[in-house]
């Protein structure tokens, strides 16, 4: 039967054995998902034949791996799908499986994106029990629940959801179970799939799920009572709900001195208001309100841009573009060549439009600091919709003047007001205001001030000492 089944793959293996005790039996497992060492290692040892006696009776592999039996025959081909390893034992109708999962995958590495001064230098691997294990070894309590829920039928992906009972939220909870259990698909080759899946709204350039490479993150969101959810195949860890202000919060803001901590989370604010304001802004002025400015920086301005054939808002549009490029294509090339051609790219390009009279100076410099002020936002999805966002707000700044760029904050602020992530506000705590939880948003406070990740862990403490 299971011949039938995979006639057409190569990679299945098929070793028939005779144990001592004369019971014929097949060992059934494929090639690169199973541990075909240990196999060889510790199940076909000349040197200690006395070991198969009664083994199949007994059903006793502890030895070697941890065993289960089953007797359907689809769920026998899933598990070897999983990499497990089955025996199949003359005279029995039911089928033993092992668990010899090989070890393939990346090792534990730093942080890609999520890099720190100070702090953990591990991050998750494509593994799903070793990011288990990167958590348990954060929080080791019996509060810490994981549930395993298989998605995607034909790439039947391990999906574990990560709580702490009595502090998470209940309702959260409910609503992340509710839409997994609402995912129909053929595939989830990544944690992306299930964002885009399960999120509040599609249409939106703000993320509504927080995603993090970092277990010490994982850790620090599971103590505040939020959930997590882990993708096997992935390295990157989902975290909800998410709020806008958790796009500023780095995880080295916790492990410094928070006079410090405090500081660079501003500094990330008005880098953020500089990245999307500073070319819609720099186009309103120069082309509608040049009044606002001091008479010797307009003369400057003006005499910068003379002999340049196109309107400011083209030229921004222009410049911003070609940014995104080099960015993009930095992003594609090889890593030991990304960083220096788009740093090259950058300054020839840059400095040869200058001289040829195709943009201004100014607009050049405006654009590098605004490309500068958004690597300062932690938070990788979040960047890229500010990065979306410029473009509009140069319109409408282009059209309108300031008039254009308040029109646009409003619709902006509106759009956040509106957005929720699984029943959470997400401009909260901020709009709806809850003055108890502001202690954590614009400051970071001091730990004596701040003994607690959750005002709900009090009274968890209270009912375990009952």
């Amino acid at each position: 039967m299971l011949r039938q089944l995979f006639n057409a793959c190569f990679d299945i293996t098929f070793r028939p054995f005779h144990p001592s005790d004369g019971q014929a039996a097949l060992l059934v497992y494929i090639a690169g998902l199973a541990d075909t060492d240990k196999i060889n290692n510790e199940l076909f040892r000349p040197d200690t034949p006395e070991q198969w006696k009664g083994l199949f009776t007994d059903i006793h592999l502890s030895s070697v791996a941890s065993s289960d039996v089953t007797q359907s025959m689809q769920e026998a081909v899933e598990r070897l799908l999983q990499g497990q390893t089955a025996l199949f034992v003359e005279g029995r109708s039911d089928c033993i499986f092992l668990d010899l999962k090989a070890k393939n995958g990346r090792s534990i590495q730093e942080p890609a994106f999520e890099q720190t001064i100070r702090g953990p230098r591990d991050s998750f691997t494509e593994q799903i029990e070793v990011n288990v294990i990167l958590i348990r070894k954060r929080i080791q309590s019996t509060r810490l629940k994981l549930e395993s829920i298989t998605v995607g039928s034909i790439s039947k992906t391990r999906l574990i959801i990560v709580y702490l009972e009595g502090i998470v939220e209940g309702k959260v909870l409910s609503q992340v179970k509710e839409r997994i259990g609402r995912i129909h698909t053929d595939a989830i080759l990544e944690s992306g799939y299930i964002e885009e899946l399960i999120e509040d709204v599609s249409f939106t350039p703000f993320p509504q799920i927080q995603m993090t490479e970092r277990p010490d993150i994982v850790a620090a969101n599971l103590l505040e009572g939020k959930v997590v959810l882990l993708t096997d195949g992935t390295p990157n860890a989902l975290i909800v709900p998410m709020t806008f202000w958790a796009t500023f919060q780095s995880a080295e803001d916790y492990y410094e001195r928070f006079i410090f901590a405090s500081l660079m989370r501003w500094t990330r604010l008005i880098l953020f208001a500089i990245s999307l304001y500073l070319p819609s802004l720099f186009v309103a002025i120069t082309t509608f309100h040049s009044q606002l400015m001091p008479t010797n920086f307009l003369f400057s301005l003006t005499s910068a841009r003379e002999g340049v054939p196109f309107p400011s808002v083209i030229e921004a549009l222009l410049m911003e573009f070609m940014f995104e490029g080099l960015r993009e294509a930095g992003i594609r090339l090889p890593k030991a060549t990304g960083s220096a051609v788009s740093i090259v790219g950058a300054l020839v390009i840059g400095q040869a439009a200058v001289q040829a009279g195709i943009v201004s100076a100014p607009m050049v410099i405006v654009v590098s600091v605004t490309g500068i002020a958004s690597f300062a936002i932690p938070r990788y999805n979040m960047s890229i919709a500010f990065r979306i966002l410029r473009f509009p707000m140069l319109l409408l700044s282009g059209m309108f003047g300031l008039y254009g760029v308040a029109m646009g904050t409003i619709g902006l602020l509106v759009h956040l007001a509106r957005l929720e992530s699984f029943g959470v506000p997400y401009l909260s705590p901020v709009s709806p205001l809850r003055p108890q939880g502001l202690n954590d948003v614009f400051v970071r406070p001091p730990r004596s001030k701040n003994k607690r990740f959750s005002s709900r862990y009090a009274s968890v403490q209270e009912e375990d000492r009952r």
